[in-house]
């Protein structure tokens, strides 16, 4: 037992009714402690494994639904992938297999490319959602992308679900250039430095500003050491429900204005949880309520007032039971 971090935030009840398909018997509770592991939390809804619709940002703006509705291929080489995912139309893109990349490969809008199982393996390179809207990428594993293994930039309702992610050469998840409602969830990250990128630079405010509102949700940063995201002008961006073991530089990082609500996390040996200030940019606000603490250092805050409230219902469950939600539901295979 130990103290509270933040104020207990009550619980909101989502919009639409959750796809538990495979549910996780941990209960939701409010409030967070700092402790030596996780406590018994209090209420009775079971977190879902995953989701039929994304929780958060992606789900405004008239939803997003990706190639739901239109022609369903199954691809297993990279020219079947490139020609499909940059078609006009909608398609359910199936990856079976592992496909290398011989460069980033676009994707157009109302597309949804899942891997089968746990087969569907992008290598080589990672896909690039560029000036497109309504696109969910999830079941696929990225590893040895020669630049981004997911890019998103000038698009909008985009959902980043369910996938494995490690050894890229620039970001794992990189979100800029005004892009919009977005959700990542259920992702796991490992083996790599600069994470998951908000906000293209400090001086693309111009685009920016306005824009950049993400959600992440029940995301498993892995050992990963930076951009947990890392977060320039959107406001509000929604970090809720991740867990973070053994993180190696800083967990959560406001800059250039930004609004951050890091809300009931699991920081679990990390000594920075949060930051509001890293590299050359300029500061950023962060409100934080619940988040549970593990041999960790405190959650640095600014201008908590200033984080814009966020727009849609949700259901955060409590901290101390993140851990193990995350860690069994998490990555590929575990949607159908």
């Amino acid at each position: 037992m130990g103290n509270r971090q933040g104020t207990a935030q009550s619980l909101r009840l989502p919009l639409r009714t959750w796809s538990v398909v495979a549910a996780i018997g941990l209960a939701l509770g409010t409030g967070a402690l700092t402790g030596t592991g996780a406590t018994a939390t209090t209420g009775t809804a079971a977190a879902a494994a995953y989701e039929s619709s994304p929780v958060g940002f992606a789900s405004l703006n008239g939803g997003t639904t990706g190639g739901t509705g239109g022609t369903t291929v199954t691809v297993t080489t990279a020219s079947q992938l490139t020609d499909y995912a940059s078609r006009s139309g909608s398609y359910i893109i199936r990856v079976n297999g592992t496909i290398s990349l011989s460069s980033m490969t676009k994707v157009a809008s109302n597309k949804t490319i899942t891997g089968v199982g746990t087969a569907g393996k992008i290598t080589g390179y990672g896909l690039n959602v560029a000036s497109a809207k309504n696109v969910v990428i999830r079941n696929l594993t990225f590893t040895g992308s020669a630049d981004d293994a997911i890019n998103v930039q000038y698009s909008t309702n985009v959902w980043l679900d369910h996938n494995d992610l490690s050894s890229a050469y620039d970001g794992l998840i990189d979100i800029k250039r005004a892009s919009d409602y977005v959700t990542v969830s259920w992702n796991h990250f490992h083996n790599h430095d600069k994470t998951a990128l908000l906000g293209h630079d400090d001086g693309n405010g111009s685009e920016d500003i306005g824009h950049l509102r993400v959600t992440y949700v029940h995301n498993w940063f892995d050992g990963t050491t930076q951009r947990h995201p890392r977060v320039r002008f959107g406001n509000p961006v929604h970090v809720f429900n991740n867990y973070y073991g053994a993180v190696t530089s800083y967990g959560v990082a406001s800059t250039c204005n930004a609004g951050v609500f890091v809300e009931k996390n699991y920081f679990d040996n990390v000594s920075h949880p949060t930051v509001t200030q890293t590299g050359d940019s300029p500061d950023g606000n962060l409100k934080a309520d619940g988040n549970y603490l593990v041999s960790s250092g405190s959650v640095a805050t600014r201008n908590a007032s200033s984080v814009a409230s966020i727009p849609y219902s949700y259901s955060a469950e409590s901290a101390s039971s993140v851990k193990s939600t995350v860690t069994a539901g998490a990555g590929v295979g575990k949607v159908s």
